[in-house]
């Protein structure tokens, strides 16, 4: 038994084509998207019906070990009732999380971020880089001082004795627990930002104001605050809104892009056509490749 994946940017089209598979094919969706893991923001995270979207209420801490643990869970329970996982999503670390043993860092220790946090604000950046030169020479050679998020992250793996660069690139040296095809989704840049635009403009009008301002009398992991557009719906009126998360969807799209590119084996596919034709372009280079059996006659 195989696993499929569909990775691609923002807007490029990944849920209709896992759905247009599971159309064809046994098969069951897996999200793939570190956004959608939570409850409350189904508009503004363009939430599917695939497992593990909206398992996490807001305030809950996401980790992509514990992500990882329930991705797992889900392939090998689809697998052994017959049927082909399908995992989707555009988080590149969850994608490669649903389909390796990834070798993860370990959790900080209750407090550690916090003490680290005051290092920095308190004594300043380059003296929190000198107490990471000292104890990780090797992270601290990669960090600018001023990156305060990953500089205080690589003072807590030292911690735990681990580090922000490891000795080899492990997130994508590894292969796949199963047999996996994985499938990127090419599209124009054009098409690209006018779906992005859309999109856009679509949540407004489907009530994405409304959520957030629901969200937000909720008390928020700080994971959960950084899902992209929460802050600019609720604190710019509708047209610049809209205009910052056209801006940052963009970006975010651009950064998609080059992750899909680091992906070993990946098989780039033209996304700017019917689903349908992408969903059945991917099940024919799966079959050739004996991921898949032939289709039954008639």
């Amino acid at each position: 038994m195989s696993v499929l994946a569909v990775f691609g940017p923002t807007a490029s089209g990944k849920s209709a084509v896992a759905e247009a598979i599971a159309e064809r094919i046994p098969a069951e969706l897996v999200s793939a998207d570190a956004m959608q893991v939570y409850r409350g923001l189904p508009v503004l995270t363009n939430q599917s019906w695939a497992r593990l979207v909206g398992i996490w209420p807001l305030e809950h801490e996401a980790s992509l070990g514990e992500y990882q643990r329930l991705a797992h869970e889900a392939v090998d329970e689809i697998l052994t009732a017959g049927r082909t996982p399908v995992v989707v999503g555009g988080t590149g670390l969850y994608l490669r999380a649903a389909l390796a043993e990834l070798e993860l860092p370990p959790a900080p220790a209750p407090g550690a971020r916090r003490r680290w946090e005051r290092l920095y604000d308190e004594r300043g950046p380059e003296a929190a880089h000198a107490e990471l030169a000292r104890r990780d020479p090797a992270a601290a050679g990669v960090l600018h001082p001023n990156d305060r998020r990953r500089v205080v992250r690589a003072l807590e793996l030292t911690e735990a004795g681990a580090s922000l660069r490891p000795r080899e690139d492990r997130l994508w040296a590894e292969g796949t627990r199963h047999p996996t095809l994985v499938a990127g989704l090419d599209i124009r840049k054009d098409v690209l930002e006018r779906r992005i635009r859309a999109r856009t403009a679509a949540m407004f009008e489907e009530g994405v104001e409304e959520e957030v301002a629901a969200a937000l009398r909720q008390p928020l992991s700080a994971t959960a605050a950084k899902v992209m557009g929460l802050r600019e719906v609720a604190e710019l009126p509708r047209e610049q809104a809209l205009e910052a998360l056209v801006a940052r969807t963009r970006r975010y799209a651009a950064y998609q892009r080059k992750w899909m590119r680091r992906i070993p084996g990946i098989i780039m596919l033209q996304a700017d056509r019917p689903p349908a034709e992408v969903a059945d372009a991917i099940l024919e280079v799966a079959r050739a490749r004996q991921l898949l059996p032939a289709p039954r006659a008639g």
